[in-house]
């Protein structure tokens, strides 16, 4: 995965709440066994009307947050069923962090595993940006995951938590199989030491165990 370290982006405003994973990829696109072309398909039934044709009346669609790759959103944000193409989505259309006051866990989870950063800020500080990015075309913010802040152009400041061991996920750029990979030696040194249950009888007692 690409590491995070800093990103600076215009923001995209999704003001609702209880935003699930059904809506942000339907049941119907989850036969797709890859993860690229998400993209496309993200929020499919509010961004399009009747024959694929975009809805005008969609934040995603509007001109003003054409190439945003800042997601602000509302409380409890992923919630719904634990699909992981809802994440596939939203880093296949280009959005490298998301800002709400909650998420669900799996898809919090989830978007470590795909290189998205959620960050979380409260509700007064996301309703603050809500209005700063209404109001102002072309409004963006900095992202800065060592110092854990956020920023924008007017000196505006906010800083959001993280478990130091998911910080380390994205600074690094790892997902799952590339953070089993940092204690490979531990591993093998496990495996030596530990024989499995083959090993453990002779192939007589193995049959009659069976």
């Amino acid at each position: 995965m690409q590491p995070f370290t800093t990103h600076t982006g215009l923001v995209m405003p999704l003001d609702r709440v209880n935003v699930d994973t059904d809506q942000m990829v339907p049941k119907q696109f989850l036969k797709c066994l890859t993860r690229e072309g998400f993209g496309r398909i993200l929020f499919y039934d509010w961004r399009y009307l009747p024959g694929e044709k975009p809805n005008p009346e969609f934040v995603l669609n509007l001109p003003r947050y054409k190439g945003a790759s800042i997601l602000l959103a509302r409380t409890n944000f992923g919630c719904g069923s634990s699909r992981e193409h809802a994440p596939w989505g939203v880093k296949d259309y280009g959005f490298r962090a998301i800002i709400a006051p909650s998420y669900a866990d799996i898809f919090y989870n989830n978007c470590f595993k795909n290189g998205i950063l959620p960050a979380i800020l409260t509700e007064a500080e996301v309703d603050q940006l809500f209005q700063h990015t209404e109001s102002e075309q072309g409004y963006s913010l900095s992202i800065d995951l060592p110092t854990q802040t956020i920023k924008d152009a007017y000196g505006h400041i906010y800083n959001f938590e993280i478990a130091p061991s998911r910080k380390e996920v994205l600074l690094k750029g790892l997902d799952d199989i590339a953070t089993s990979l940092l204690h490979a030696d531990s591993i093998a040194t496990y495996e030596k030491s530990h024989p499995s249950a083959a090993t453990m009888f002779d192939p007589v007692d193995i049959k009659n165990y069976r």
